[in-house]
């Protein structure tokens, strides 16, 4: 049964509302596509694509004086490019703000 006035688009059968699919124009990617933001994945936190992984979390490896073959090694999800992807476009940010 449907809503009295509504428009039933194709999607309404499948469950799919129109905010899941404006969520799915909402994400974004940097460090060559190899990190990723999904509102519907941590509720955004920037994680390393094809895993639930905050990339915050190489972050603060390193600085508590963690090696970047530990961290590799305790998150076997994530690849050794994704991780330096990640620590390049860090500094790429810092570079590029203190060009400014």
């Amino acid at each position: 049964m449907g809503r009295v006035g509504a428009t039933h688009l194709p999607f309404d059968r499948e469950g799919i509302s129109l905010a899941s699919m404006s969520a799915v124009a909402e994400i974004k990617t940097v460090a060559a596509g190899l990190v990723v933001s999904n509102p519907g994945i941590l509720g955004g936190t920037p994680v390393f694509r094809g895993t639930r992984l905050p990339v915050q979390t190489l972050f603060n490896y390193l600085a508590d004086g963690l090696s970047l073959d530990y961290f590799l090694d305790t998150f076997e999800g994530v690849t050794r490019d994704q991780a330096q992807a990640a620590l390049r476009y860090g500094w790429e940010r810092i570079a590029a703000e203190l060009a400014r």
